[in-house]
């Protein structure tokens, strides 16, 4: 298995930005695709941003226009850019493979919209 390790969270207001990382423990990482996910309070855990070991991407549609993800295959780190944040993406992110988790989840890293 693989670690995956969050960070990058914090207290943001509305229309602010944040970049978000998440490293990664194996090289091995570099040939999964990989994914950030959300979770709210009393919510489940959604897929917001994936992007496959050739780099193509896809975003879930609440999050389309304002996330970048990215990923350094050298670094082992995974990241995403967050623009233009809402009080409605506050929530606690994590990273994991995609479509197949690639390991445990992690702590993840919580992102606070507020004013």
């Amino acid at each position: 298995q693989v670690q995956l390790v969050e960070s990058g969270g914090g207290l943001v207001q509305p229309g602010g930005s944040l970049r978000l990382s998440c490293a990664a423990s194996r090289s091995i990482f570099r040939i999964y695709g990989m994914g950030w996910y959300r979770q709210a309070p009393g919510k489940q855990r959604e897929l917001v941003a994936s992007i496959t070991n050739d780099l193509i991407t896809d975003y879930a549609d609440s999050v389309k226009g304002r996330f970048t993800i990215s990923r350094d295959n050298a670094k082992k780190t995974v990241y995403l850019q967050m623009n233009n944040l809402k009080p409605e993406d506050t929530a606690v992110y994590y990273c994991n493979g995609y479509p197949g988790v690639i390991g445990s989840w992690g702590q993840g890293t919580q992102v606070t919209v507020s004013s």
